[in-house]
C-alpha cells in the first residue's frame, strides 16, 4: 500500500493543504484533472479561486452526474461546477456525462472511451459515509468502468439537503468505473467529518472489500489522504 495518510484536525489548514498538492502537481506538469462535487469540495473549490493556479490549458473530467438532470438545472454537477469553479477558472476543456441522454448505456460507453483518451494526470476524491467513491456504491465491482448506477436509500437521504424534498432527488447517476478512477496517476482523497471515520478505517487499515468502495485505493501507488479525523 502506498496511501499516504495526514491527519490534519483544522479544516482550514487541511484544504490549504489540498491546495498546495494541486499546485505541485500541476507544477509538475498534470495537464488532466478529475474533478468531485458534494459540500466537502465546496470550501476547496473557493480557496483555488483566490490563487493564481491557472487552469487554461488543462481538461477536467468529473466523477459522475444525476440522470435526468440537465447542465443547466441548478441541482446537477455542471451547474455545481461553474457555479463553484469553472465561473473563475475556466478549463481548457471541461466533460461531464450528460444527464440528459437518451440512451444512457451509450452515454456511460462514450463517457468511458474519453477518459481512456484522456489518462488523469490527477482525481480528486471525496468518501461516503458507506465508503463509496464517485458513486460506486457498496457491491460495486472493483473492474467497473463509467456506468450507470441505482443511488442507494442512504446516498439519496444525504444528498436530499440539496433538493426541495427527497422526491426530488435522481434515483439513477452516471459515474466513472473503480477502474477508471484507479487509472490516474495522483488520486488526492479528502476526508471530513466524523460519519467518514469507519470508512476512512477500513481503507486505512488496508482492508479490500468491495462493501467498502474507497478500499480499492489500497492497490493504487499513489494516494494522499488528507482527514480532519484524529
Amino acid at each position: 500500500m502506498a496511501i499516504q495518510l495526514e491527519r490534519i484536525p483544522s479544516t482550514e489548514a487541511l484544504y490549504e493543504r489540498a491546495v498546495t498538492i494541486i499546485k505541485e502537481v500541476k507544477a509538475q506538469g498534470a495537464k488532466t484533472f478529475g474533478l468531485a462535487t458534494g459540500g466537502t469540495m465546496e470550501p476547496l473549490y473557493a480557496k483555488l479561486c483566490d490563487t493564481t493556479i491557472d487552469f487554461s490549458e488543462a481538461v477536467s473530467f468529473n466523477l459522475d452526474e444525476y440522470v435526468g438532470l440537465g447542465a443547466t438545472h441548478d441541482q446537477s454537477y455542471n451547474y455545481y461546477m461553474h457555479h463553484h469553479l469553472f465561473k473563475q477558472k475556466p478549463f481548457k476543456q471541461s466533460h461531464l456525462p450528460q444527464g440528459l441522454a437518451h440512451d444512457t448505456q451509450q452515454e456511460a460507453a462514450r463517457y468511458e472511451a474519453l477518459l481512456n483518451e484522456h489518462i488523469l494526470d490527477f482525481q480528486l476524491l471525496g468518501i461516503g459515509v458507506n465508503g463509496h467513491i464517485g458513486f460506486n456504491e457498496p457491491g460495486t465491482s472493483f473492474d467497473s468502468v463509467t456506468h450507470v448506477v441505482n443511488l442507494t436509500p442512504s446516498t439519496r437521504e444525504i444528498n436530499a439537503r440539496y433538493f426541495a424534498s427527497l422526491e426530488d432527488v435522481p434515483h439513477k447517476a452516471f459515474t466513472m468505473g473503480v477502474q477508471s478512477i484507479l487509472r490516474a496517476n495522483c488520486i488526492l482523497l479528502i476526508a471530513i467529518g466524523e460519519s467518514k471515520r469507519n470508512a476512512l478505517e477500513a481503507l486505512i487499515n488496508n482492508e479490500y472489500i468491495e462493501d467498502v468502495p474507497a478500499t480499492a485505493l489500497t492497490k493504487h501507488p499513489n494516494v494522499i489522504v488528507l482527514t480532519d479525523l484524529v
